[in-house]
Formats: C-alpha cells, structure tokens, sequence
C-alpha cells in the first residue's frame, strides 16, 4: 500500500516492479515545535505510514513525507500564488536541503523503519518572469519549496548532492533497503531506474 497522494511517488515506486494499490491518509502536516528537517520529515512519514496501518492490518505500507529547509526555515508546499513567489525568490541563488523521510511498514508488523537521506540542492539565479510562467502554469502548488527538479521548463536546479529520487519525493535505492530488511525481495533485474540513480549514494 502506496499512502500518498503524490503522483510523482506513484510514478517512481511503479519502476520497482512491485504491486502495490494508493491509498492515502489525511494527517496534519505541521512541523510541530522542531525546525531540524530530518526530525520533521521523520515523524510525519512515521505518522502516514502509522495511520495507514489503523485502516488496513495486514498490508505492507509505505509512506513518505518532504521537507525543504534553508538557512534555518522549512519551507512547505505554497498555498497561493504570494507565496510561491515569495518561496522561489527566497531560494533563488541559493543551496538547500530536501529530506525525503521514507517509511515502511512490513506485511502484518505495526513498527515502520524509516529512512531520511538528505540532498543538498543548488538553485540557479533565475528571474522574476521564469518565476511568474511556473506559477502560471501550477507547477509550485503541490510541491515542497514550489519547485520540481526534473521540470525541464523551469529548469531551476544548477545542481544537487545526493539522492536525486530523494528531491523528487521518493528515494528508491533507499525504498529498496527497507524492503529487504523487512524481507521483501525486490527483482532489482525488473526495476527501471532513472539515468541519475546509477550514481546514486545509495545504490
């Protein structure tokens, strides 16, 4: 079981190969009194993952959660067009953090393991109508720090440091690690990977 919403984590889990159906959980996605990225991402993917586990006791879960975090903020998906704009210019120029906390829960166990690799991402210095044309467009609006990596548009990432699965929403080398521990043989022979994940840290 798939708990999230994000097409994006549909696409990337669908390369594994492995069955799985989407059912997501509507959880309060506050980061709470913490700031640290890695603690935030953490527990909210535990809590999906935890609260996907109350409608099914028996299927393995996976749940994830993205936190984007710069010079001490947390930046989370934007609500309107003011804060898209606001959060774009913000990390224009700049290095960031995304941390992708993934979490699984094997077949019949209530525990998840969780893993949260953390990318360091570069933006370039675009301008303020590159800025305008992806609002324009929708793409901020249901992404963490209201961009897309793999968006060849906007094209606003000069480079990152890590995962690249990770900035998209789901790492799969990781995702692959919490099978096995937990059991689950993953065909890797079957698997589709993307170009960036054969020099992936944690391939």
């Amino acid at each position: 079981m798939l708990a999230s919403a994000s097409p994006r984590r549909r696409q990337l889990l669908a390369r594994l190969k492995v069955p799985f159906d989407v059912r997501p959980v509507d959880i309060l996605e506050e980061p709470g009194r913490s700031v640290n990225p890695q603690i935030v991402a953490r527990r909210l993917a535990r809590e999906k993952a935890e609260a996907a586990r109350l409608t099914d006791e028996h299927a393995p879960i996976l749940a994830a959660d993205t936190v984007v975090a710069c010079d001490g903020r947390l930046l989370a998906k934007p609500g309107d067009a003011r804060e898209a704009r606001e959060i774009l210019t913000f990390l224009r120029n700049r290095t960031h953090d995304v941390v992708t906390a993934v979490a699984f829960v094997p077949r019949d166990k209530r525990a998840p393991l969780v893993r949260h690799p953390v990318t360091k991402v570069t933006m370039r210095d675009y301008s303020d109508a590159e800025i305008a044309e992806s609002i324009k467009l929708g793409t901020p609006f249901d992404k963490a720090g209201g961009y897309a990596i793999q968006d060849e548009d906007f094209s606003s990432v000069t480079s990152y440091d890590g995962c690249y699965c990770n900035v998209i929403g789901l790492s799969l080398w990781s995702t692959i690690e919490l099978m096995r521990k937990s059991g689950w043989e993953v065909d890797l022979r079957a698997a589709e990977f993307l170009p960036q994940c054969a020099s992936c840290p944690f391939s």
